[in-house]
């Protein structure tokens, strides 16, 4: 269950935070990852590396709750735009 895509698009969309119970491949999956962040940013502490460093998934996960910026790629830690968000 924690690899099927459907059902844990679904999961997120009530619960960003079920992100922790997907699968490796499916915290790699951005418009999942994206799905989860928006609604819960924290969600963002259990995306894949890769997209902690994608700059417009972070946006959409700080403006949801600014303290997700504390799980971005360290490089989008500085990014005025987002600190400001």
């Amino acid at each position: 269950l924690k690899a099927d895509r459907e059902l844990v698009l679904e999961a997120v969309r009530q619960v960003g935070d079920a992100l922790l119970y997907a699968a490796d491949p499916l915290k790699a999956d951005r418009e999942l990852v994206l799905e989860a962040v928006h609604q819960n940013g924290n969600a963002l502490l259990y995306a894949a590396v890769p997209l902690k460093a994608d700059r417009e998934l972070v946006l959409e996960a700080v403006r949801q709750n600014g303290n997700a910026l504390h799980f971005a790629a360290e490089r989008l830690k500085s990014d005025r735009e987002l600190v400001l968000e």
